[in-house]
């Protein structure tokens, strides 16, 4: 049987910038409400608003809620964090705490 570590499953979370930033913002304003699928206007500029949407509704948020760090309220627009929340939490704080040292373009 295939199973995913605690660590990897955190890890594969913050793999993406979307998630990564997603995640980090839930830290403060929890949960995320508004009717934009993008609420924290964090996906790249460079992306196009189709292609954002997209990628936003049929990767990230659902791949999150699978994982159980975020409840994803689709008939509300609601993002809030999830059963598994505690898990990623730790990680998330360091990363909040040392924004200012981290590469350019990861947060």
């Amino acid at each position: 049987m295939n199973t995913i570590s605690n660590s990897d499953r955190v890890f594969e979370a913050l793999s993406d910038p979307y998630r990564r930033q997603l995640l980090v913002a839930l830290l403060d304003h929890n949960p995320q409400d508004d009717h934009d699928r993008d609420p924290l206007n964090i996906v790249a500029d460079e992306v196009e608003p189709e292609t954002r949407e997209i990628e936003v509704v049929h990767r990230h948020l659902p791949k999150l809620e699978e994982m159980g760090f975020v409840r994803w309220n689709q008939e509300t627009n609601e993002i809030s964090k999830g059963p598994r929340w505690d898990e990623i939490e730790p990680l998330l704080t360091l990363i909040h705490n040392h924004r200012d040292e981290l590469p350019d373009g990861w947060l």
